[in-house]
């Protein structure tokens, strides 16, 4: 007989770091809340299986690119009394071909306005992340594109968080903009700080707040603070009339994310993707060594699995 699995029941749900779930499997989520479990497996330890109940869930941090798959399932998020908000990344590569597999621009940005206006601003984070360099993508281009942007997206947001692309912590990264991207490159401190002079001056007109996500970099001379993406204070501040939410989050249970970067802030949270299952193809994905493989995989998920 099969030994039991191991069971943990978190307070928050991350869905997810390792894949864009409510773009790509937002059913098989919907599905599991209802069945009130997860598996989890260790993606470096496969064999570590874990059960996620979601018995003490109350809140739950979206990561995507393309949120629409979810989109018909957030009346019954609401219904079932979940918290819940949105990091939303939405970058201009366009031109750059760096992200083949979303939907055209304008769409996302429709999208971005129709879910802060339904769930209100601060529910809707703006991520712009990884920031590039490249063979005719300078710091002065990058900011061109967030200027863009920001008069886009700028009403219907509290925030903005960018990171600065990490390419030699991440063999499969270094190769796959080898093959794809002439001239990718990481930002020279110097060019952080240029970066992040010209964004306060984009800003100046919006007035959003500004944080890099895991960057060890001080960039607070510029109004630039470190983020928390699963963020306590945030979650507080939306839903302070939830009783068990505010007692996880005053409890050390709700300090910080042990198992992040060290760079990282986030408070503790349980992730419930899988690496390796994107199918967008972004040429910088560190959870994607291989486009082919994870779009083998996406083709052969089941919507009722017990796991993506």
């Amino acid at each position: 007989m099969e030994a039991p699995r191991p069971t943990i029941a978190p307070v928050i749900l991350s869905a997810s770091r390792a894949t864009d779930v409510p773009a790509c499997y937002a059913d098989w989520f919907m599905n599991r809340l209802r069945a009130g479990s997860f598996y989890w497996a260790n993606p470096f330890r496969p064999a570590q299986i874990r059960t996620v109940s979601t018995a003490r869930v109350r809140a739950i941090v979206f990561w995507s690119k393309n949120p629409a798959g979810l989109w018909p399932h957030l009346d019954e998020l609401d219904r079932r009394g979940f918290r819940y908000y949105f990091q939303f990344t939405l970058n201009d590569y366009v031109a750059e071909g760096w992200e083949p597999g979303l939907p055209a621009l304008a769409d996302r940005i429709e999208l971005f306005r129709r879910l802060a206006a339904r769930l209100r601003p601060e529910r809707v984070v703006w991520r712009m992340d990884p920031l590039l360099l490249a063979e005719g993508v300078d710091v002065s281009h990058l900011l061109a594109k967030v200027e863009w942007l920001a008069n886009q997206l700028a009403p219907c947001t509290r925030k903005l968080v960018f990171s600065f692309a990490d390419i030699a912590a991440y063999p499969a990264v270094k190769r796959n903009l080898a093959r794809a991207v002439p001239g990718a490159r990481e930002f020279s401190p110097a060019e952080m700080e240029e970066f992040a002079h010209g964004l306060a001056d984009v800003n100046r007109a919006h007035g959003l707040a500004l944080a890099t996500c895991a960057e060890e970099v001080d960039l607070a001379a510029f109004g630039i603070a470190h983020n928390r993406c699963v963020d306590g204070a945030l979650l507080a501040s939306l839903w302070p009339e939830d009783a068990a939410l505010m007692a996880f989050l005053g409890s050390r249970a709700g300090g910080k994310d042990k198992g992040q970067r060290p760079a990282c802030d986030c408070i503790a949270s349980k992730d419930v993707g899988r690496y390796r299952t994107c199918p967008h193809g972004c040429v910088y994905c560190y959870a994607n060594p291989s486009r082919a493989e994870a779009q083998r995989n996406a083709r052969a998920h089941r919507p009722d699995a017990e796991t993506i």
